[in-house]
């Protein structure tokens, strides 16, 4: 079986009814707080049923194989994440930066186990699973930068600094949803001006890309 394949196994089935849907649903939000507490390698098929009181013929029904499983979770949450941190398109830029951020630690706060599936993960290096995940850190790269910059698109310049920020987020969000000392605004504007420090250096390497006005330090 090549790679394509195996992917396609792993693949969940979908199911038509609205009961079906319904009981896909809640096997995956099951499934977000156990692979948030327990590594991937850590949990069997049989412990997950177990702890999800379930046969685990319904889970293989779903989702084929706990791979399919866990791939069916990490994408469910990625989906809410990118909804709540993409929205709000009516927004003014700088309103919108300002959103985005507030949305994705909203998120983070309210999901943590989701939150730590999408982030930390469990599977190792598979490939499947970081691309999820690299696609999820470009929606939100590209939103930042359209409140930026005002297009999503953007030169490898600003799209490395942009990301290498967005990777310093998502540590300080892990660290902050598990010591939740600083209020959720403080944490906000900690995060945006930290983004403005890294468009005031984008900035200085080439000025093509100058920063908003808000993060410029004479704002």
């Amino acid at each position: 079986m090549n790679n394509s394949q195996q992917r396609g196994a792993d693949r969940p089935r979908a199911r038509g009814t609205d009961r079906s849907l319904a009981r896909r649903a809640e096997l995956i939000a099951i499934g977000r707080k156990l692979f948030a507490d327990t590594s991937y390698d850590a949990l069997s098929m049989d412990d997950i049923a177990r702890q999800a009181h379930v046969a685990k013929g319904l889970i293989y029904y779903y989702f084929k194989s706990k791979r399919g499983y866990y791939l069916a979770i990490v994408e469910d949450s990625v989906a809410d994440l990118v909804s709540r941190a993409a929205g709000g398109l009516e927004l003014p830029p700088v309103e919108r930066v300002h959103r985005t951020i507030d949305g994705y630690l909203r998120y983070a706060e309210h999901n943590q186990a989701a939150y730590r599936t999408i982030i930390t993960g469990g599977v190792g290096f598979d490939t499947e699973v970081q691309a999820i995940r690299e696609g999820v850190r470009e929606v939100i790269v590209e939103t930042i930068a359209e409140g930026a910059y005002g297009r999503r698109k953007i030169a490898p310049l600003p799209r490395m600094a942009l990301l290498g920020w967005l990777y310093s987020v998502e540590g300080a969000t892990l660290d902050w949803i598990g010591h939740p000392i600083l209020p959720r605004d403080t944490m906000r504007e900690l995060l945006v001006k930290m983004l403005g420090g890294a468009m005031r250096a984008v900035e200085e390497l080439d000025p093509s890309y100058l920063a908003p006005p808000d993060a410029r330090r004479d704002a």
